[in-house]
C-alpha cells in the first residue's frame, strides 16, 4: 500500500491487486493513509499456485487491471 501511496503522490496511477482475504486489511490500509487507490481483488489462494496458473490468472485479470487503473474505482474479480 505505501508503494501505491508513494506511486499516487508522484502523479503515477497505480492498483492494488491482492487475493480475496486481504480485502479488509486493504481497505483498513487504504483510510489509515488516506487513500482512494483503485483495487482488485483475486481468488484465494495464490502461493501454491503453478506459474501456467499464475499466467492464466495474470491473463484473465489484465483488462480488470486496465479498466480500473483508468476508472481508479475498486473491482473484484472471481
Amino acid at each position: 500500500m505505501h508503494d501505491i501511496d508513494d506511486l499516487e503522490r508522484r502523479g503515477l496511477p497505480g492498483v492494488v491487486i491482492a487475493s480475496e482475504p486481504f480485502r479488509d486489511a486493504a481497505a483498513a490500509q487504504s483510510r489509515a493513509l488516506g487513500l482512494e487507490v483503485a483495487t482488485v481483488f483475486t481468488p484465494h489462494p495464490i502461493q501454491d499456485r503453478t506459474d501456467e496458473e499464475m499466467h492464466a490468472m495474470a491473463d484473465a485479470l489484465v483488462d480488470t487491471v486496465v479498466n480500473a487503473i483508468t476508472a481508479g474505482t475498486n473491482t473484484d474479480h472471481q
